[in-house]
């Protein structure tokens, strides 16, 4: 596998030398800069692709061009906003960027509640507390019938959580929920929110898919003439928040998206944590049967709870089976006939960078280079045993 590194643009202070010294070969970035919704300019796509080369590293993979919550409910200008997409992925191709991954979650990105779960060895995960998040929908922004949505249990958990909050963890947990997270289209506040969700709400699962198809049915075919792999990102987490619907959780619904429009720019990425939040979800037969769809790879792990609850493990511990996902992985990359790019993702916060102001959640310098030595020893390792047998 190409191993490569998420990096946040010119401003990052994770810089391209450090992660050429992490031992990565590929980078994986945005025009961040762009809004949501504009159409890529090509100068501006080679300019940094060229920055990018310049540091002795391949610009392998956009993460991402975003999708517009327009696009998404079908309102508004969306018609446009869909032009100016496939005007971004010509460019793309143009420029030889060739590989975008993107997301079909509405009004929220990847959602977590706390950002520094300390773990036993003192260094900080992320963590969906789903106690936090109903505590949060009913009683904080009080989303008229999130009651609804919750068992009672759940309810009781909530409103205890709430009790014991002070006024500043509620306005912490707020912040890490809508405030917006790295790689995400944005933030909202508590009012604006509100009306986005029912919108989503009314559009209901089969319209927010309706919706999915009907831009890939506009993006694909201008990706395959531009020599560009599209790759849908799974909902993170990969259930329902917020009442919305979810169209990109299972393997079910990959099998449907990847069916609507049978060309070979309409792919997948595979995100173990994502899709691994979710006891349900067979990575190991998600890949056997998608194999051939798989362009873009997110190794990391979680460690699920029976309540939903999950936080982000060390890359080889958790509850996914790396060794048998990185496996089935390389026979993928045997059907595919080339490597498929993956970055570590989402590595903890080690003592080191504890508290530094500069530091983006889950995407640490020394927690993702060390999920990558750990990734790159077990991928060397497999494939030895691979060539030995």
């Amino acid at each position: 596998m190409i191993e490569t590194w998420r990096w946040f643009g010119p401003g990052d202070s994770i810089t391209l030398e450090k992660i050429r010294q992490a031992g990565a070969t590929g980078i994986v970035t945005s025009l961040h800069d762009v809004p949501t919704g504009e159409a890529w300019p090509l100068e501006t796509i080679k300019s940094r692709k060229a920055m990018i080369e310049d540091a002795g590293m391949q610009w392998d993979v956009i993460e991402s061009i975003p999708v517009h919550n327009d696009i998404k409910s079908r309102t508004g200008n969306y018609r446009e906003l869909v032009e100016n997409y496939k005007t971004s992925v010509r460019n793309a191709g143009a420029a030889g960027v060739t590989t975008v991954c993107y997301n079909f979650m509405p009004v929220v990105d990847w959602t977590r509640t706390n950002l520094t779960y300390q773990l036993p060895d003192k260094s900080y995960a992320l963590r969906f507390e789903y106690s936090d998040f109903a505590a949060y929908d009913v009683f904080v922004m009080q989303r008229q019938g999130a009651e609804n949505d919750y068992s009672s249990d759940m309810l009781n958990k909530a409103k205890a959580r709430f009790d014991d909050m002070s006024d500043a963890e509620r306005e912490m947990l707020e912040k890490n929920i809508i405030a917006g997270l790295p790689g995400g289209e944005g933030s909202y506040n508590r009012e604006g929110i509100r009306d986005t969700i029912q919108q989503f709400i009314d559009l209901g699962e089969d319209g927010l898919r309706a919706s999915l198809f009907e831009f890939l049915e506009a993006v694909i075919p201008v990706a395959e003439e531009a020599g560009v792999k599209m790759c849908i990102h799974p909902d993170d987490p990969p259930f329902s928040l917020f009442g919305l619907p979810r169209v990109v959780s299972t393997q079910q619904d990959a099998r449907k998206i990847l069916e609507a429009v049978p060309s070979p720019a309409n792919g997948l990425t595979m995100c173990a944590g994502s899709y691994g939040a979710r006891g349900d979800n067979d990575l190991i037969a998600m890949v056997n049967e998608f194999a051939e769809r798989i362009y873009f790879v997110h190794l990391r792990n979680v460690k699920r709870e029976d309540d939903g609850s999950f936080y982000e493990a060390a890359h080889l511990d958790g509850d996914n089976d790396m060794v048998g996902l990185v496996q089935a992985l390389l026979k993928c990359e045997s059907s595919l006939g080339c490597q498929i790019p993956m970055r570590p993702d989402h590595g903890h916060t080690l003592s080191d960078e504890q508290g530094k102001a500069d530091l983006k959640p889950g995407y640490s310098y020394l927690g993702r280079l060390k999920g990558l030595a750990e990734l790159r020893g077990l991928i060397c390792a497999v494939s030895y045993m691979n060539a030995k047998h």
